[in-house]
């Protein structure tokens, strides 16, 4: 059995990128990283789910990376009164590595704070008036033509920077509010409904801010806050032993998390401030980061129900979608979560050997690939893809050349490499990038030859269309939140 040879290294690092995609990303059996390991389904605050690193495709801003970490899945935006702040305990971290040897070299970590401001209304006949405490977020319509006093809670952020390894820094820094020359940066309210916040998209963007980041040239941009879910997946049915055509229309099924929001911490920077002039190819991941320990107090003691102390334990890892849903064992899933880059060699046999295709040919009586052990998947999905990306070290992570120019919204392929676009998954991953779809088709063989793999050449899908038209073409490219309340 042999791997199909192509004319040229470029469409060769493509076609070896769709193979370790089938691998990395495996199948749709979830939306890219939601509730993916057992012990996260205890902290949704902390999961994360998505993970984007790609050049800057919005007209006049080519030379800057948007990194882009999502949490807190499946958010139903009708879910108040509290909604859906995030951790005030947790280190929400994007890693970059820069020098090929699977460890960040910058690490970008987001603490968060939700402030309740106890507005008060005067209750009860004239002479025994009490000041009662109202029950919900906000008493009145907020936003940019209401201004903010009619909200009762209040979220900011900041972010800190780390250089050399996140457990044990060279240095650490706080990156400043262009805007305000301090170290703070506002977070919007979750998307109450339009009675609440009439132009959520104004109010929300609003609190775009630019970013310095200390040691660096340049000025880049941040925001954090709600947003519509961007992953796009059929989960009812794929959960359901894939309880669908797989070969149907890519558009014929409606998205399950359609009606969904999250949580987006979106960062916008300078190429050479995460390059540190090591080259073009850099390594990206998101993790976040919980106490050791938390001692539980009264639940009338504020926000939290317990007092952290003692040194961060990593309980969320992302780099590439799907990972850890479909590669990665069930004994080891929160193992992977715990785990870094550099340590990957322990998952190893997950790649070599994996088990989605032998579960997809007894499903659906389409005959696995036969090519073992999967040499060709240890190299895209562990070392980047030669000609492309590689970068010289080993590891799980997400890699993006930075000297391949970013391709305009409009003419960007869905299917990303696979589709001839090298702008797109693997080399990075851009919002409308349909890697479950390319996931299917790889994971089943699409660049082996016949003899290897007799039904790689099927068009599968899970029928949830994803393209950059669903997505905004400026930072933060993610859209607006559903709202609670549509009318």
């Amino acid at each position: 059995m042999t791997i199909r040879r192509y004319p040229s290294a470029l469409t060769l690092a493509a076609c070896c990128f769709t193979v370790a995609l089938g691998l990395t990303a495996g199948t749709a059996a979830e939306a890219s990283s939601h509730r993916e390991a057992p012990a996260i389904l205890s902290a949704p605050q902390v999961d994360g789910t998505d993970f984007y690193m790609f050049r800057s495709y919005e007209p006049g801003r080519e030379g800057f990376v948007t990194l882009i970490a999502n949490y807190n899945p499946l958010q139903d935006p009708y879910g108040g009164p509290n909604y859906f702040p995030l951790d005030g305990d947790a280190a929400y971290d994007i890693h970059i590595s820069n020098d090929g040897d699977a460890v960040e070299d910058l690490t970008f970590r987001f603490r968060f704070v939700q402030e309740s401001k106890d507005i008060s209304l005067p209750v009860g006949e004239p002479g025994s008036v009490e000041d009662v405490p109202v029950p919900l977020i906000n008493v009145g319509p907020f936003g940019p033509f209401f201004g903010n006093g009619a909200a009762n809670a209040s979220r900011r952020y900041r972010v800190l920077v780390l250089r050399g390894p996140a457990d044990a820094p060279t240095s650490t820094s706080t990156a400043v509010n262009g805007a305000s020359g301090g170290g703070l940066f506002g977070m919007p309210l979750d998307n109450i409904g339009t009675k609440s916040i009439p132009n959520y998209e104004r109010y929300s963007e609003g609190l775009i801010r630019p970013i310095q980041i200390p040691g660096c040239a340049g000025e880049g941009r941040v925001f954090a806050g709600q947003r519509k879910e961007s992953f796009a997946v059929n989960l009812g049915e794929v959960f359901d032993l894939v309880n669908l055509n797989p070969v149907g229309p890519t558009d014929g099924e409606r998205s399950d998390t359609a009606d969904k929001n999250i949580t987006s911490l979106i960062l916008e920077l300078p190429i050479d401030c995460l390059t540190g002039g090591n080259g073009d190819v850099i390594a990206g991941w998101t993790t976040s980061r919980l106490p050791r320990t938390r001692t539980l107090g009264s639940v009338d003691s504020g926000t939290r129900l317990g007092d952290p102390s003692g040194d961060f334990v990593q309980v969320s890892r992302l780099a590439n979608p799907l990972v850890n849903e479909v590669v990665i064992g069930l004994p080891d899933k929160n193992r992977f979560n715990g785990s870094q880059p550099k340590d990957d060699g322990q998952f190893l046999k997950y790649v070599t050997n994996p088990t989605l295709p032998e579960l997809l040919e007894a499903l659906f009586g389409v005959t696995a690939p036969n090519l073992f052990p999967r040499q060709d998947l240890v190299q895209i999905f562990l070392t980047g893809i030669p000609g492309l990306n590689e970068d010289g070290s080993v590891g799980e992570m997400m890699r993006l050349n930075t000297a391949i120019a970013p391709t305009p919204r409009d003419q960007q392929e869905s299917l990303g490499v696979l589709g001839g676009d090298l702008a797109g998954f693997p080399n990075g991953r851009r919002p409308g990038d349909d890697t479950v779809d390319i996931a299917l088709r790889a994971v089943m063989g699409v660049l082996l030859d016949e003899t290897a793999a007799p039904a790689g050449q099927l068009p599968y899908t899970d029928g949830a269309a994803q393209n950059a038209g669903q997505f905004l073409n400026r930072f933060p490219y993610l859209t607006t939140p559903m709202p609670g309340s549509p009318n």
